[in-house]
């Protein structure tokens, strides 16, 4: 079985997107500091816990997670041809 790269790809980013945009909400609602996040500034340029910052992490973000799930689903098809080579049908 075949994965689809973009289906794969568009997947992970919306989910990585996401999860940026909604955390940076979270704190930004909650109050808290949020060192943790702070530390997406140096990957991500323009990052900030804001609410405009929360737009630029979820971009990256989605960026990010679509060459990850392209990447993934490149690998598993290279690996899955190389483990599981079919047998020629005599």
């Amino acid at each position: 079985m075949e994965i689809r790269k973009r289906a794969l790809g568009l997947s992970i980013g919306l989910l990585w997107g996401l999860a940026i945009l909604f955390s940076t909400w979270w704190f930004i609602i909650m109050g808290i500091r949020g060192d943790i996040l702070r530390n997406l500034q140096a990957l991500y340029y323009g990052y900030s816990i804001s609410w405009g910052g929360s737009f630029i992490g979820f971009f990256c973000g989605f960026v990010d997670g679509f060459i990850a799930g392209l990447l993934i689903a490149w690998f598993y098809g290279k690996f899955s041809k190389m483990i599981y080579k079919t047998k020629p049908s005599t």
